[in-house]
């Protein structure tokens, strides 16, 4: 146990959208088990979003990529982490630069892991290592908390939405023509392992609307993505939208109104579930395991795994996920759309609606930004 029920503690995640989702838990189970604690957050610019209106957060610094690259900024991020006087910080991402984070805030304690997931120096950065058991990350990253004396917390995400965000997701659906439940498909993927083909998405649209009466918005993150989007609204019978540009919270709100959620290991799957959307997640050269949807009542669908390295995983094509077809996705459909026709079984508090001007203290600035 802690010998302070009021401590200053550092989380640091610093990049990957997606990831940043998937260690919220461990914000909110801090904020559960110390009420009266300091909790700050260290990220870089491009996943700052995810965090920096979140509730049980007190202060995020922001920290521009390649912070660590020269003496100069290394200097300037230790002077901004000193500020915080933080005892403790856990190391959620156990890689060189988020290990780094830590030893510059000046904590004492600083937690990470300890074996295989201990990557690069972060097991001589950190001072305090454990062992994880569990594989899925956000399991992983709850387990850092052990020697805080928290054991196996809830899983809570409480994503947060502004009001005026979800108003926003109320044009966003006016304007793309939705006024009851849809479905929503995003294409993208950052690697090329982890796509899948637009036909295949498009017959899913297809088979949504035919079969379970459902228009499907196609969700988009850049130019690129647009453009894959664009292919499945052409090939899909007349059953998918093309969703307007939206912010990231923008997107959290649209996700949470939708009735199912279909796509690869990415980021929006991981919003779509911090938000209380079911989904199908479509898994080749990532196992549903380790980065799949936490939870239930979500499903993952894979047919085949192969182990390859972080490199290699990068650079391999996407033969794995051409082994998922259209039929098995909408099959999927069907039973998770039959398993949660109230919705009522994947709501737990549901998405932290936040008004605004009550955020945190922010140690960078948001920008209403695409999500990706």
């Amino acid at each position: 146990m802690w010998h302070t029920e009021a401590p200053r503690i550092l989380v640091s995640r610093m990049s990957a959208v997606g990831d940043t989702i998937l260690t919220l838990p461990v914000l909110c189970a801090l904020r559960n088990r110390f009420p009266q604690a300091f909790l700050g957050w260290v990220v870089e610019q491009k996943a700052s979003s995810v965090v920096l209106e979140h509730s049980c957060v007190d202060e995020v610094i922001v920290l521009e990529r390649g912070w660590f690259t020269s003496p100069s900024s290394i200097l300037a991020a230790r002077r901004r982490l000193r500020r915080g006087c933080f005892e403790i910080a856990i190391d959620c991402q156990n890689m060189t630069k988020s290990a780094l984070a830590g030893w510059l805030s000046g904590a004492r304690t600083r937690i990470g892991c300890r074996g295989k997931y201990g990557r690069e120096l972060s097991p001589w950065l950190n001072s305090l290592l454990v062992q994880t058991r569990r594989p899925h990350l956000t399991d992983r990253s709850l387990e850092l908390l052990a020697p805080l004396g928290i054991e196996r917390p809830e899983v809570q995400w409480k994503f947060p939405i502004a009001a005026a965000d979800h108003d926003n997701a109320g044009q966003v659906l006016r304007l793309a023509g939705i006024d009851g439940d849809f479905a929503t498909i995003n294409p993208g993927a950052s690697w090329l392992s982890r796509r899948w083909e637009m036909d295949r998405f498009a017959a899913v649209a297809s088979y949504l609307g035919r079969q379970h009466k459902l228009p499907t918005l196609v969700i988009w993150g850049n130019d690129r993505e647009r453009n894959w989007a664009r292919e499945i609204v052409n090939q899909s019978e007349g059953q998918a939208i093309l969703a307007p540009p939206t912010s990231l919270a923008e997107l959290a709100a649209v996700l949470n109104r939708a009735r199912i959620f279909v796509g690869a290991d990415a980021g929006p799957l991981h919003l779509a579930v911090a938000v209380g959307t079911p989904c199908i997640s479509l898994h080749g050269i990532t196992r549903p395991e380790d980065s799949g949807p936490h939870g239930k009542p979500h499903l993952a669908l894979q047919v085949q795994h192969e182990v390859h390295s972080r490199r290699q995983r990068k650079r391999v094509d996407n033969y794995l996920m051409r082994l998922i077809t259209p039929e098995m996705t909408c099959q999927k459909c069907s039973e998770l759309l039959e398993r949660t026709a109230d919705r009522a079984e994947i709501r737990d508090q549901g998405p932290g609606i936040r008004e605004q001007g009550s955020g945190p203290v922010r140690g960078g600035i948001h920008h209403n930004t695409p999500y990706f």
